[in-house]
């Protein structure tokens, strides 16, 4: 692989990397500033699960571009 496309690889791991990274510490302080996450009236809403799956799914995606960028030619 040439060498600008690892660079364009790593710059695109690391963005996908602190995007997920982002989305899931929002996420996770919104829901619990907001009061629903901790709450025993009744479960957390579904808005908080689908930030989760999205943010593992971002996650996934950086792990898998640092693949491509390792994989000889």
């Amino acid at each position: 692989m040439p060498q600008i496309f690892k660079a364009l690889a790593s710059i695109m791991a690391w963005i996908l990397f602190i995007g997920g990274l982002i989305m899931l510490v929002s996420v996770l302080l919104m829901t619990a500033l907001s009061g629903q996450l901790y709450s025993v009236d009744s479960p957390p809403p579904m808005e908080y699960y689908v930030g989760l799956g999205i943010a593992t799914i971002i996650f996934a995606a950086a792990a898998y571009t640092m693949k491509v960028r390792k994989m000889p030619e």
